[in-house]
């Protein structure tokens, strides 16, 4: 790997991109200067079906000099722009610099609107229909990757239409995920829960605690054996937003459901991110981002 870490490519480049202008140029120097042998008429002696002759004429003085323009415009633009090597150019260009321009511009144009929704608290900027068009392609460019397009989540993603949060789901604490992003974390708890019918025994009792289907038998054993998860879930297994520990109660499964996929957390851990996005958009998009966000639980839409 450090071979593509260190700067050995970048002088390959360079050099093969120097060598190369340098031929070009070499090459238009010989051919101007090397004479070929040639009959009395001006031909090379070459002849194509029956009658046809090839002929020693110069290079177009046109073809000469459009060659001459290519060469000059590859040293002037490898001295003005990055491409030789690790040399910056002279003009400072860089591809990030020229989107953060764009990004920039875009922001300047888009102010005076966001301005509006600024001022306002995210619970009636996402009764706004405006400002939900607006969030609608916020959350499509940035979030839906993770949360699907519905915002429904997945296995590892969480669900943004049901009103369950791990961390909090009031506008200030969505507008803090949205920032500053999230690191979830459960460790393996094997260890500390006991053997592995331990494990299973407290797989069954996680899942008596929103009455899904187990063994009843168990899962009393396993209450006990609970105890080693309660610092994080707490002792009724509601959770604890402060550490974003789930609430096991309300049978909602971020990684999966039944005996094994419990077992499997217990035995294994899990850890998740969510990238935080404070350095992408401007305050007053998260600001939009998180009344689209907070309107997904919390405006019922009129039934049909």
């Amino acid at each position: 790997m450090s071979d593509f870490t260190s700067n050995f490519w970048a002088m390959y480049v360079a050099g093969i991109t120097g060598v190369s202008i340098l031929a070009c140029a070499l090459l238009l120097w010989f051919s101007g200067k090397a004479k070929a042998m040639t009959a009395h008429d001006n031909t090379t002696g070459h002849v194509w079906d029956g009658d046809l002759r090839e002929m020693n004429n110069p290079l177009p003085r046109w073809w000469v000099w459009l060659f001459v323009i290519t060469i000059v415009f590859a040293v002037a633009y490898l001295a003005m722009y990055p491409g030789f090597g690790s040399s910056p150019g002279k003009l400072g260009w860089t591809s990030a610099g020229q989107l953060q321009a764009e990004v920039d511009k875009g922001n300047a144009e888009t102010a005076p609107i966001y301005a509006k929704f600024s001022a306002m608290k995210i619970e009636d900027v996402s009764k706004d229909p405006q400002a939900q068009a607006i969030g609608e392609r916020l959350f499509m460019n940035n979030c839906s990757q993770c949360h699907a397009s519905d915002a429904r989540g997945g296995n590892g993603f969480p669900n943004l239409t049901d009103n369950d949060w791990l961390h909090g789901g009031t506008p200030e604490k969505i507008v803090e995920s949205i920032t500053k992003g999230r690191i979830g974390q459960m460790p393996p708890m094997a260890a500390a829960v006991g053997t592995s019918d331990d494990v299973k025994n407290v797989a069954n009792y996680v899942l008596s605690l929103s009455g899904s289907p187990h063994d009843s038998v168990r899962a009393n054993l396993g209450k006990e054996k609970f105890a080693a998860c309660a610092a994080c879930h707490g002792a009724d297994g509601k959770g604890n937003q402060a550490l974003g520990a789930p609430n096991l109660t309300d049978d909602i499964w971020l990684h999966g459901y039944g005996e094994a996929a419990i077992m499997n957390m217990v035995n294994n851990g899990k850890i998740n991110q969510m990238p935080a996005q404070g350095e992408k958009l401007t305050e007053a998009q998260i600001h939009v981002l998180a009344a689209y966000v907070w309107g997904l639980s919390n405006n019922a839409k009129p039934k049909l």
